[in-house]
């Protein structure tokens, strides 16, 4: 790794003559050699583009007549009230459906067409259902009905022997 005084010397001197060769081409405007990258020249010509900008004062009032004519105008702010509404009304969407079915939005059971298909046979069972327990109501009530008569004969025939003794 070591290199000599001299050596170091001569490199330098080499890249010295590369760099003004360089600086040389670009203040002289030369054409681009083939073996050169893209990147390169469009380096070069960003920096050409560069100095011949127009200046544009946009803060800053000058004094003198020239720039003067280079000055942009001022602008005039727009109404805040016309854009805050826009905003407004853009963030603001119109409903699409004004009432939502809450049997439309949850899922059904994955048995609800059996029970849809069952609804009608059940319905005339409950009503056999009904009538069956009304019938054994009334049998019961006539049942107790005997039973409850026997009972009061009971009871009577008791009353007589205790108002005898």
């Amino acid at each position: 790794m070591e290199q000599s005084v001299g050596s170091l010397q001569e490199q330098a001197l080499k890249r010295k003559e590369r760099l003004k060769a360089l600086r040389g081409r670009q203040l002289h405007g030369r054409e681009p050699q083939d073996g050169e990258p893209d990147s390169k020249r469009a380096l070069e010509d960003l920096e050409g583009e560069e100095k011949h900008r127009e200046l544009k004062l946009r803060n800053y009032t000058p004094e003198d007549e020239e720039l003067k004519e280079r000055q942009v105008p001022k602008a005039k702010p727009a109404s805040v009230e016309e854009k805050v509404k826009d905003q407004l009304e853009a963030a603001n969407p119109e409903p699409v459906i004004e009432e939502v079915d809450l049997a439309n939005l949850a899922p059904r059971k994955p048995d609800w067409d059996l029970k849809r298909d069952v609804a009608k046979k059940l319905e005339k069972l409950e009503k056999r259902t009904q009538r069956a327990i009304a019938e054994l109501i009334r049998e019961r009530l006539k049942g107790s009905e005997t039973e409850l008569a026997g009972a009061v004969g009971a009871v009577n025939v008791e009353e007589g022997e205790e108002d005898s003794d």
